[in-house]
């Protein structure tokens, strides 16, 4: 056990009172909903449950785990007096997208940088919703990571230059404070299962970030025995359990507890990557189509899919005893089906409603 376990349990009330001593805005439609999946557990096969922490229900724009972010983050910039946000991501995040219904929601104006890696600039998907709520959108070839990070900076020192007062993507201060965030998500779903006489054999979620950070401070906080596998959808250049131990730190700080992780805290996986950030994999595919015709729930094809592979997989290699309650984070992001379709059809080709063929992109 990390060094975490060292200092007493949280229930959950504690938990949130801290949680609620930050700055905040209400953004999100909390707490979502734990819907058990029986007909994809039945599926699974090995007798476990599964439960779907619905944080695509939160709301703001279609919903995802961004609107707990943009509680804080946001709160954190009215704190600051700042009257416009700058920030990126690639041109279909749903980061981008929640942040700018944040901004439309709180009156702030929202300059979004997006990457364009290997999307197409049409105004579909996440990207017709950032231009729908009156984001200001460039484009840009830098790099998601240090080299995009790297541009917002500079950008938002243009804006300071000129009178503004941007609050912008830093890492250090942002990623900490949206981690909070999913540590109170973990605190919801401890409640919701006791309250029905459970407890959590394991958490699932898509996050090589914030979202993970928080998961595994939750984790922590709450004296949780279980493990919490963070599905990581894209590659870092750094050791991402040290960094996301090392901001589960930093949010533990911000909420004026003492509890500590280390990377041995961290259960990041990052065996579902591929076939790259940001691009369908067969496993996730089947995932998606899995749930859909079970469940009538719909996953984004490259984060949340990917991430219940993963449980997919763990739970067909035998990981769990039979009666294991799963516990699977729905980080939203659907509106990126909208912007690929052929990417998440169940057939190498279908025929669309009006007789054309719509193919799947080979890669």
């Amino acid at each position: 056990m990390g060094p975490a376990m060292m200092f007493p349990n949280l229930h959950p009330s504690d938990l949130y009172a801290a949680a609620d001593r930050l700055p905040r805005v209400r953004l999100a439609h909390l707490p979502t909903p734990l819907e058990e999946a029986p007909r994809f557990a039945q599926l699974l096969g090995g007798g476990v449950r599964v439960f779907i922490k619905r944080d695509d229900c939160t709301g703001l724009l279609l919903g995802g785990n961004k609107a707990r972010h943009n509680e804080f983050l946001l709160g954190d910039a009215v704190d600051r007096g700042c009257d416009l946000v700058v920030w990126g991501a690639g041109v279909q995040s749903n980061n981008c997208r929640q942040t700018a219904a944040g901004c439309a929601k709180l009156g702030l104006e929202c300059r979004l940088y997006l990457s364009r890696g290997h999307y197409t600039t049409e105004p579909q998907g996440n990207l017709l919703l950032d231009h729908l709520v009156g984001a200001h959108v460039e484009f840009t070839d830098a790099a998601v990571g240090p080299e995009l990070d790297a541009l917002l900076s500079t950008k938002a020192e243009e804006f300071r230059r000129a009178g503004r007062r941007p609050y912008a993507w830093h890492r250090p201060r942002v990623v900490p404070l949206a981690a909070v965030s999913y540590a109170v998500c973990v605190a919801e779903i401890v409640e919701q299962l006791a309250g029905r006489g459970l407890a959590p054999s394991a958490l699932y979620v898509s996050s090589s970030g914030a979202t993970g950070a928080g998961v595994a401070l939750g984790k922590a906080l709450l004296g949780l025995e279980c493990p919490a596998r963070l599905i990581c959808p894209m590659h870092w250049p750094w050791h991402i359990p040290t960094a996301l131990a090392n901001d589960a730190n930093a949010a533990a700080e911000r909420l004026g507890l003492p509890h500590r992780l280390t990377p041995a805290d961290v259960d990041a996986d990052e065996g579902y990557v591929a076939p790259g950030y940001g691009k369908p994999s067969p496993a996730g595919r089947e995932a998606l189509h899995l749930l859909a015709t079970t469940e009538a729930i719909l996953l984004d094809p490259v984060y949340s899919a990917k991430a219940l592979a993963a449980l997919i997989a763990d739970v067909r290699a035998g990981t769990y005893p039979p009666g294991s309650v799963l516990v699977f984070i729905h980080t939203g992001g659907v509106p990126a089906i909208f912007a690929d379709p052929a990417g998440v059809l169940p057939a190498a080709e279908s025929a669309s409603p009006a007789g054309n063929l719509i193919r799947r992109n080979p890669s």
